[in-house]
């Protein structure tokens, strides 16, 4: 993300909800409900069946869901080291700013 801020010249307000509150997101709550109703007794055999039936879910109010399958391989158990999150320039939140803050470009 610093590279992106980096790059673009933006500013990047960073937001995450605290461990285990993401049954208080209202987005979830709205969504999971719709996507468990379309899949109902249909057998979930790959990633894709999985995809599509999250893509398909809609409401008579106007939920539209768009969904598709991330190809990226991400390693695991990539650590970051103290002197480069030393290095990325973080402007934390008055509120929770170790859940929310913007990364600021690096000037060249």
């Amino acid at each position: 993300m610093q590279k992106l801020a980096d790059d673009t010249g933006l500013e990047i307000s960073i937001c995450h909800l605290p461990p285990g509150t993401s049954k208080w997101n209202k987005i979830e709550h709205r969504l999971f409900s719709f996507i468990s109703q379309n899949w109902r007794g249909k057998p979930l055999v790959s990633h894709q069946v999985i995809v599509n039936l999250i893509a398909a879910a809609t409401t008579q109010t106007g939920l539209l869901v768009r969904a598709e399958i991330d190809p990226g391989k991400y390693p695991k158990g990539v650590k970051v080291s103290n002197k480069e999150v030393a290095a990325f320039r973080l402007e934390r939140d008055i509120f929770h700013g170790e859940w929310n803050y913007t990364i600021l470009p690096r000037s060249a």
